[in-house]
């Protein structure tokens, strides 16, 4: 039996790495091929590490390597066509796994196609949901709201939970939260650095005068994103002591801080999981923010926020992410009352995701397209704080 399994940037690789590590484990004999990043390779080395260049966002940005994508799904499309495999699984990564599903379906229809970590085509165009229920054979979606959506569609759907849960249930920290720590989150790509570091600079800067028993600290995801913040700060001309720029300290930091701003995407929910008070902010290219105000069809971007429908987090997006919004922000969110209303909201938020085991659930789900026996267990919520 083979799987072809597809990935792209880091996020990605790891919940790629953790299912094929749950269908191995199920399905010793298998082979598992594909693009995927440096975890998935070094479990199945069929799989090619392709996460440095796959880690592109935004439309914009998206457009210029228009040719370097459309060469990669030719590529894939032909060498499924020529294996045909008795499966394609597909993880997150929707610009490029929605058109390779599309072509894969034409090309080997005998292959099961699968989707692991639903596309968020709710948020961004609900007419392509019907193009999904007739391209896939299974959907495996990380949000409850998400089932109804695909089903009504017609698709076959399994809400597995979100793989986060098992992340930071494993290692996260309560007891070293420390007073007046303040932890900013600028993004792991240096594009998300490039735009959003100059203002947390200036935070840190205002903070100073107003705030100064504040101290803040920044995680650097590689020694090169660790180079560019304190080059940004050399350049800036600011003092590096009040900024501790620390590499690879991620999520001991989210259990450290007692407020945070966190760039949008996988990041917020992390900081829900870890109970730390945040906003949200994020900036990217006007060509894209202007194509995505005319498309989005959701009153939020946070995924904290969309669970509940309400604003449990300020969102400070594009000109609305500056230095006063979001020191504003950090000062409430530092006073009791109102941190203890948005942890309160945070857990009614995040009790959403499940009990954990996603992995686990989603390689049952793919293996019972082959064998009926294989029953995929529904996680259920969390009972939600009295």
């Amino acid at each position: 039996m083979k799987f072809y399994v597809i990935a792209g940037e880091a996020s990605g690789d790891k919940q790629g790495a953790l299912l094929i590590r749950e269908l191995m484990a199920r399905r010793p004999e298998l082979e598992i091929v594909g693009l995927g990043g440096p975890r998935m390779h070094a479990l199945a080395p069929g799989v090619e590490d392709w996460a440095e260049q796959a880690a592109v966002i935004g439309i914009v940005e998206v457009l210029r390597h228009a040719r370097f994508f459309l060469h990669r799904l030719d590529e894939m499309e032909a060498r499924i066509a020529a294996d045909r495999p008795e499966a394609l699984i597909l993880i997150d990564y929707p610009g490029f796994n929605q058109r390779l599903a599309e072509r894969v379906r034409h090309a080997s229809p005998r292959t099961k196609i699968a989707y692991f970590i639903a596309p968020m085509v709710w948020a961004w165009h609900k007419s392509r949901v019907p193009k999904l229920a007739r391209v896939l054979d299974l959907m495996m979606c990380t949000f409850p709201f998400e089932k109804p959506i695909f089903e009504d569609a017609g698709l076959r759907t399994e809400f597995v939970g979100h793989p986060l849960v098992d992340d930071i249930m494993a290692t996260r920290r309560t007891d070293v939260r420390e007073k007046n720590l303040i932890g900013l989150f600028p993004g792991s790509r240096s594009r998300e650095i490039e735009r959003h570091f100059p203002v947390f600079m200036e935070v840190v800067r205002q903070a100073q005068q107003l705030h100064p028993d504040w101290r803040f600290e920044t995680s650097a995801s590689s020694p090169k994103m660790e180079a560019m913040m304190q080059r940004l700060m050399k350049d800036a001309g600011m003092d590096p002591r009040l900024m501790n720029v620390r590499l690879g300290s991620y999520h001991d930091l989210m259990d450290r801080s007692e407020a945070a701003l966190v760039t949008s995407g996988t990041a917020t929910l992390e900081a829900a999981l870890h109970e730390l008070p945040f906003a949200l902010v994020y900036k990217v290219a006007w060509g894209t923010y202007l194509i995505g105000r005319l498309i989005l069809t959701i009153k939020y971007i946070g995924m904290v926020n969309i669970l509940v429908d309400k604003p449990v987090t300020r969102e400070f997006i594009q000109h609305e992410f500056n230095a006063g919004n979001c020191l504003a922000e950090l000062e409430r969110l530092m006073s009791p009352e109102p941190r203890a209303i948005v942890l309160r909201e945070m857990h009614e938020s995040v009790a959403r995701l499940g009990f954990g085991g996603a992995a686990a659930k989603a390689a049952d789900a793919v293996l019972s397209l082959f064998d009926p026996k294989v029953k995929p267990l529904t996680p259920r919520w969390l009972p939600e704080e009295p």
